[in-house]
């Protein structure tokens, strides 16, 4: 777990999972709202660094200063900051998790030591540290959902083009 200052003394947490195996049981417990402490499952596959999480984490905090959040939790709007897209449950199935999900990033606002201990308590997976996101981040797949073209990244990082969509997506 690693926690980041993003402003004005607000704190992400971050924790990253591999070979989770009960991905379905914390999606029944968020889609139920039962989920405690609340948090925002992350699909890790999607995200190369944690600066582009940060850059939504950052533009989340930003629209509850606004009173103005799209989505129904802080949490959920993060996952939906992250994806770049307009639409919401398109942004929550692809960025967020799903029921076979095996390699998740774990995100909580102002966390506590304990509540993070209670959310290492109810992954139930190997936490592995967060500088292995880069060697770990599905090219491909990000390269499709973000529309990045080869000529992009020879200009720039994935994170780069990544952050660029999350902070434009509103403009456009």
């Amino acid at each position: 777990m690693k926690v980041f200052q993003i402003d004005h003394g607000s704190t992400l947490s971050l924790a990253l999972f591999t070979d989770v195996t009960n991905a379905k049981e914390l999606l029944d417990l968020m889609q139920a709202g039962t989920l405690e402490p609340e948090v925002a499952f992350l699909n890790a596959s999607l995200i190369p660094d944690v600066f582009p999480v940060l850059a939504a984490a950052h533009k989340t905090l930003l629209a509850k200063s606004r009173e103005s959040l799209t989505t129904r939790t802080l949490h959920s709007e993060l996952v939906y900051n992250y994806s770049g897209s307009k639409h919401i449950t398109e942004s929550l199935k692809k960025c967020g998790i799903f029921e076979s999900s095996t390699y998740i990033l774990v995100a909580r606002f102002g966390a506590s030591l304990d509540e993070m201990k209670a959310v290492e308590k109810l992954v139930k997976g190997e936490e592995i540290d967060l500088e292995e996101l880069p060697g770990r981040a599905n090219q491909a797949q990000i390269q499709k959902h973000y529309k990045i073209s080869g000529p992009e990244l020879g200009i720039s990082s994935l994170a780069d083009a990544i952050t660029c969509r999350i902070a434009a997506r509103d403009a456009l």
